[in-house]
């Protein structure tokens, strides 16, 4: 009985999104960026800002470029240069190429982006129903799960969306793939990739997946995540990511929203 008297006194806690906007969802820090008159930074101290790589910076102009597929949002750039790096809010990080995942935007990035979309939203033209999802674990940590569980909560609740999860990879639309690729697991992931019924979107969830995390290219790892052993068609950045950024991604995978709507970019 206390849940019945909580859910009086509590009344309706499940969020308006995505038919209307989520106050919540738009004070997330969910990536970082690049200012736009952001001072020259050298590539040795873009370099020792990250510990994973994912700041570069153009060795004449001084430019400094953020791999979001790398990124792991511990700040240390944005304290440490708050002139050069800035947080930026909201949950819509999910992109349709890896490339468009590194700000400031590379030229060849918006010359592709159009095709896939395209692509992708021909696929998925059967999915705006219902949606089944098969999570793997590739080399998890197990942040990515704690955020992926929320996703059927009371505040989040992907079933009021048509969208539910199976036990079998052969009942599933979309591969739902987090860790950093284990190199154990590669052979599994491919066998469970075909014995996906066709057509099916795979979305690489946090960081691990798509860049391979803070221990890349290990012994143990692949340096590009997931990525290095399935084609992916959605990428999630963050570490992990919120629970609004996976629901943006798999409402992508549904054909329902794309990346024209408040994409989040510099």
């Amino acid at each position: 009985m206390p849940w019945f008297w909580r859910g009086l006194r509590e009344g309706v806690v499940t969020t308006p999104y995505p038919k209307r906007p989520d106050a919540y969802a738009d004070t997330f820090p969910a990536a970082v960026s690049v200012r736009e008159d952001a001072p020259p930074i050298g590539p040795q101290e873009a370099a020792a800002l990250c510990p994973t790589g994912a700041i570069t910076a153009d060795t004449i102009s001084g430019s400094a470029r953020v791999d979001r597929g790398r990124c792991i949002l511990c700040g240390r750039c944005t304290s440490t240069r708050p002139d050069v790096f800035a947080p930026v809010l909201g949950t819509q990080t999910a992109a349709t190429a890896r490339l468009a995942l590194v700000v400031p935007g590379l030229e060849e990035t918006d010359q592709t982006l159009a095709a896939t979309r395209r692509g992708l939203a021909r696929r998925t033209k059967a999915f705006h129903r219902s949606l089944h999802i098969r999570h793997i674990d590739a080399g998890s940590d197990g942040s990515e799960e704690w955020e992926i569980a929320a996703l059927l909560n009371p505040v989040y609740d992907i079933h009021r969306l048509g969208m539910f999860f199976t036990a079998s990879p052969r009942h599933a639309d979309v591969l739902l793939v987090t860790g950093a690729g284990a190199r154990g697991m590669a052979a599994p992931l491919r066998r469970t990739y075909e014995a996906t019924a066709q057509p099916v979107v795979v979305i690489a969830a946090g960081t691990d997946a798509c860049g391979g995390g803070l221990f890349s290219d290990s012994y143990a790892t692949h340096e590009g995540g997931i990525g290095d052993v399935l084609d992916i068609d959605i990428w999630v950045p963050g570490s992990p990511p919120s629970p609004f950024s996976l629901l943006y991604a798999l409402l992508m995978a549904t054909g329902r929203l794309t990346q024209s709507r408040k994409e989040v970019r510099p």
